[in-house]
């Protein structure tokens, strides 16, 4: 395996002690926790300054809005959610572009009683609370494929009680979130369905950049994009201890625990590196994933067709297989 400094100086060598760096900003979609981590690891090691950049991560939550920071020029980067946004952006002719997938599973689940729903397909036999972000995109896809129904989904208002009440009631929330939870609040662990495992198959936490970074800036996208993939493999399968500290700063609320658990999930599930990312590297996109997502959410009614969805991605940064040798 080749050392950090190794593979950060054949990366890109643009940057000296005697040239200043680049600031931009990277905003993410919620607070800090360990599904930022590769992100705050190449801000913690030197990985972004050794490509020529200064990076500063300013945190999402329920009442900031970083995409519209990236809109109005404020931010030069920005964490999308999966694809979905991506299109939406096609269909309102806004030149937003995802140019990295951190994840290549989406971290959903629905989650489950042991004993009451063993299976995905049992889990028709619950009653499953959802939120409406979900009821109206990736329970859709649920219904037309595995015909989960309407009938069957109660509102999900992100409080557990409902849930660890009734037995018979399933549950949405994230791999590494609502499962560690309910293990310390209820004493157990529920039956966890990743519906990434189930077919759905969008890319999540995008790195976006506006079409005008790309034109006049490639090779700070390139830097961010080459530091980030580092990154997220020095955070899973290095010494990620200088990137926790700087989550757990900025989020007062985030626990080490936490952080454990959430990057046990991350690895033992496949959801930053699996799939395309085990030969193309982390990061990996293709245009075949994209647009087969795109039709499957077309089928289920959740984006409209005809929208040019490639215009909405780009591969010229990723699938070089940079930061393979990292992986153990």
């Amino acid at each position: 395996m080749r050392s950090l400094a190794t593979c950060c100086s054949a990366l890109l060598a643009v940057s000296s002690p005697a040239l200043a760096l680049t600031p931009v900003t990277f905003g993410t979609n919620w607070l800090p926790q360990a599904e930022h981590g590769g992100f705050y690891q190449s801000v913690a090691d030197g990985t972004y300054a050794a490509c020529g950049l200064d990076v500063t991560i300013i945190s999402g939550g329920p009442q900031v809005n970083n995409r519209a920071l990236l809109m109005a020029d404020r931010i030069q980067f920005h964490m999308g959610g999966d694809l979905l946004q991506a299109f939406n952006a096609v269909a309102e002719n806004i030149p937003v572009v995802a140019v990295m997938a951190s994840f290549q599973k989406h971290p959903q689940v629905i989650i489950s009683h042991p004993g009451e729903a063993d299976t995905w397909e049992e889990l028709k036999d619950l009653t499953l609370l959802i939120g409406d972000a979900g009821f109206a995109s990736y329970y859709q896809w649920m219904i037309e494929a595995y015909g989960f129904t309407v009938e069957q989904r109660e509102p999900y208002t992100f409080n557990p009680a409902p849930f660890l009440a009734d037995k018979r009631k399933g549950m949405q929330g994230f791999l590494s979130s609502e499962p560690y939870a309910i293990l310390k609040e209820a004493g157990f662990m529920p039956n966890v369905f990743l519906i990434a495992d189930a077919g759905y198959s969008t890319y999540a936490t995008t790195v976006e950049v506006m079409q005008s970074t790309i034109d006049t800036k490639p090779e700070v996208v390139e830097c961010f994009v080459n530091g980030s993939i580092l990154g997220w493999y020095n955070f899973l399968y290095g010494d990620n201890t200088a990137a926790n500290a700087l989550i757990l700063e900025a989020n007062p609320d985030m626990t080490q625990d936490k952080i454990d658990f959430a990057i046990s999930m991350m690895i033992e599930n496949g959801i930053v590196d699996s799939g395309d990312s085990l030969e193309l590297g982390v990061g990996a996109m293709t245009p075949e994933a994209v647009e087969g997502f795109y039709t499957a959410m077309v089928d289920s009614g959740v984006v409209p067709e005809g929208l040019d969805w490639a215009t909405a991605v780009n591969f010229d940064f990723v699938n070089a297989g940079l930061g393979l040798e990292l992986r153990p």
